[in-house]
Formats: structure tokens, sequence, C-alpha cells
């Protein structure tokens, strides 16, 4: 048992017949692998940008306008990540569940979405005044935060592969 979860919950995930099929095949998981990249290119580069506009690159895009054209393809991209990253999962889930580097994965992620969460619901209510290249120190610290967190998530993520 890792971290609560019985071992027995993660040998049946891991003997699933999807997760058998997709060990299994010789294109099925390489593709999930790419689905899963794609995804989170499309989370990241749309955070990353939005985020370093925050942190004062760009001045001439207003904040409010460039949200609108990027923060869509990031949530576009977990439409990807989350049931591509659940699948490789299930293929792989009794190590997986006993590996720290996974559960670090997941902490940053949890993070980065309570991260996310709050910048939008507080930080980023009224971004009107912002126009005139004011972002507030909030603003700063959470895109510096989401940066961070992503290139720690990522880097777990290739740990994982190793």
């Amino acid at each position: 048992m890792r971290l609560g979860i019985p071992v027995e919950w993660l040998q049946g995930i891991e003997n699933s017949v999807l997760a058998v099929a997709i060990r299994q095949s010789l294109w099925l998981y390489p593709a999930l692998e790419i689905v899963h990249i794609i995804g989170i290119v499309l989370v990241v580069g749309g955070a990353f940008l939005f985020d370093f506009r925050l942190l004062g690159f760009s001045k001439k895009i207003p904040v409010a306008d460039l949200a609108t054209h990027v923060l869509p393809w990031s949530r576009r991209g977990l439409i990807l990540v989350i049931p591509s990253g659940l699948l490789l999962f299930s293929t792989n889930a009794e190590a997986l569940g006993k590996d720290p580097t996974f559960w670090l994965k997941m902490a940053l992620l949890l993070v980065a979405g309570i991260n996310v969460a709050v910048f939008h619901r507080m930080t980023f209510r009224s971004p009107t005044g912002w126009q005139a290249g004011q972002t507030p120190v909030a603003a700063k610290a959470a895109a510096l935060g989401s940066i961070l967190l992503w290139l720690g998530t990522i880097a777990c993520g290739r740990l994982l592969a190793y």
C-alpha cells in the first residue's frame, strides 16, 4: 500500500482489459503518449504565454485580450491530457502508485490547479485596470508560481519514463 491506495486496487487497474490492450498494442501506447504530449503543449504553452505577459513581457498586448485567446487552448489541452494520462497510468498503475516521483507530480498538479483557481477567482477578477501596464504583485507571483509548478510537473513526468 502507498499513500492509502491498496496494492490490489492498483493491480486491478493494471490488469484491466483496457490497460492490457494498451500495453499489448504496437501503436496504442505510443499514440496515447503523443496525445498526452500534444495536450501538455496546449496546456503549458498557453499558460506560459499568459504567465510571461503577467511578468511584464509583451506589454502592448492587453492582459484580458491575451487571456481570451490563449487560455481556451490551455483548457482544450486538458481534454487531451487528463484521459490520456489516466490511460497511460493504467498500464503501469502498481509501479507508479509506489513511485514518489509520480506522487510529487500529482502534488504539483494539484498545487498548479489551486494556483489557477485562486488567480481566476480573486486576482484576475477585474483585469481592466491592468491595461495601463500595472500588473498586480499577486498576479506576478501567480505567474511565477505557475511557471515553476509546470516545469516541475514536466520534469517529474520525464523522470517517470526512466
